[in-house]
């Protein structure tokens, strides 16, 4: 990299840590710094939606499973913008007219407090895994690019992230999301993409140097398939931080308009990296570690000033994921435990000060995970496994049956997490069937202590009543 690329790094960084002071300006209340006064309109929350679920696996992993699979590496990313359009398309009517700022807080609603705190514990510690990962992927893109010791990058990149999302909040995030989203789609679809294909000979350099395999969506065999639906699809469906995105919205209509869109651009990102991914197994076939895919091929093709923003879109990905799993996190321990078992009576601006002091104290102990651990292990799909297999099912039929009890959703909750994490503990931790057998347990304990339950069983209110109508 010359002194261009850096420079445009450089700039990146400032502005982002200029936005968090305007964030803190800006957000005033809880509501805003949680949710940004629930005002954004469909434009401006699909780049957020997608900003937040786009990081450093997404980027860098499609790129590596286009490089070892083809095309069928799309499965990974779409997956996970699959699973935010299902939310649209399915959960979203019944959940937005509650104006609610975590998932716990729903579940909290159907079936009591037991419900809403251990959802608020499995929530939270989902999305802090996923911040640790992002962190880690931080460290090593800024220790290859700026040839730093891991060590120094995890802290710098840490820090500037988590320093603009501890002051603004949402308002922050949504400024910074858009401008993320923003170098991300230049980046990759304007510049890296187009550089790869004219360095591999086009698509028919592809086609004559590439096995037929590599054209082929299945070539992963349809359990790997299976495995990414479960885990990843029915993940996002129930993650707190895209729910989060979610409440920002002004209305329902703008929400799901976003929703479908995320899905339509998942489909088109993953491809974009998969090719990528192809591309440099024509122009580089001899790379070891197939991590080192991406940031290999674009020091390989493409020149000053364009590889700064190429590498700065890398960063706005997975920064974005960063700076939203831990505001979420934060959110769910602030308000769904701290506030409701320990801080009751507070008024809205000591519950501000709570929520700033809960990120920061949940930033530090993201970076010293991340300096501890130091390399992308397989954290983040045991904790997509834990929220797939046991929120999912309590969340679904809470919403479309009035025949659940609190006592059903809380014992389901418990087991199937339990099964989960025998089951990865037994079968490793990347098996798929743990998330089965936690979803097939969570289903029959849900029904079968419900029906020996029928006499603590709510009087739910009619949920049709509090939808949000225009």
């Amino acid at each position: 990299m010359e002194l261009l690329d850096y420079l445009i790094f450089a700039i990146y960084f400032i502005v982002l840590i200029s936005i968090g002071v305007m964030g803190m300006m800006r957000a005033k209340t809880s509501e805003q710094y949680m949710v940004a006064d629930r005002n954004l309109g469909v434009w401006m929350l699909f780049g957020c939606l997608t900003a937040v679920f786009l990081g450093g696996s997404s980027t860098i992993g499609s790129s590596q499973l286009g490089y070892e699979m083809g095309l069928s590496g799309i499965w990974f990313v779409f997956s996970m913008g699959l699973g935010i359009t299902l939310f649209a398309l399915v959960f979203l009517d019944r959940v937005m007219g509650f104006k609610l700022l975590t998932i716990s807080e729903l579940l909290g609603r159907l079936f009591g407090t037991k419900s809403k705190l251990i959802g608020a514990v499995v929530a939270a510690t989902y999305t802090l895994l996923i911040s640790v990962t992002q962190i880690i992927a931080i460290g090593a893109l800024l220790s290859g690019v700026f040839d730093w010791k891991l060590t120094t990058a995890i802290i710098i990149g840490g820090f500037i992230v988590f320093f603009y999302t501890i002051l603004g909040g949402m308002w922050t995030l949504t400024i910074t999301d858009i401008i993320q989203f923003s170098i991300m789609t230049i980046g990759i679809f304007a510049i890296m993409l187009p550089q790869s294909l004219g360095a591999a000979g086009g698509f028919e350099g592809l086609k004559s140097t590439l096995p037929s395999s590599y054209f082929n969506l299945t070539e992963m065999g349809f359990r790997e398939i299976l495995s990414y639906l479960l885990t990843y699809t029915l993940g996002m469906m129930v993650g707190q931080d895209i729910w989060q995105r979610y409440f920002t919205a002004k209305n329902t209509k703008v929400a799901k308009s976003a929703g479908i869109l995320v899905g339509v651009y998942s489909l088109l990102y993953s491809l974009a990296m998969v090719i990528i991914g192809m591309c440099a197994l024509v122009v580089l076939p001899g790379i070891q570690n197939t991590q080192d895919v991406f940031t290999t091929m674009a020091f390989e093709t493409i020149s000053t000033g364009f590889l700064g923003i190429v590498f700065a879109a890398v960063t706005a990905a997975i920064m974005s994921t960063a700076s939203g799993t831990l505001l979420a996190s934060s959110t769910l321990i602030s308000k769904d435990i701290l506030k409701d078992h320990f801080f009751t009576k507070v008024n809205d601006t000591k519950f501000l000060l709570i929520s700033r002091i809960t990120t920061f104290v949940l930033a530090v102990l993201a970076i010293v995970i991340a300096l501890w651990i130091q390399e992308l292990l397989v954290a983040i799909d045991v904790a997509y496994a834990i929220l797939a297999g046991s929120i999912f099912v309590p969340i679904l039929f809470g919403l479309f049956s009035r025949k659940i009890t609190p006592n059903a959703a809380f014992s389901a909750i418990l087991l199937s997490a339990f099964t989960v994490i025998i089951g990865l503990w037994i079968e490793g931790l990347g098996a798929s069937n743990p998330i089965i057998y936690g979803i097939v347990v969570n289903i029959i304990t849900i029904i079968t202590v419900s029906y020996f339950d029928k006499g603590n069983r709510r009087k739910r209110r009619d949920f049709e009543a509090e939808l949000d109508r225009p």
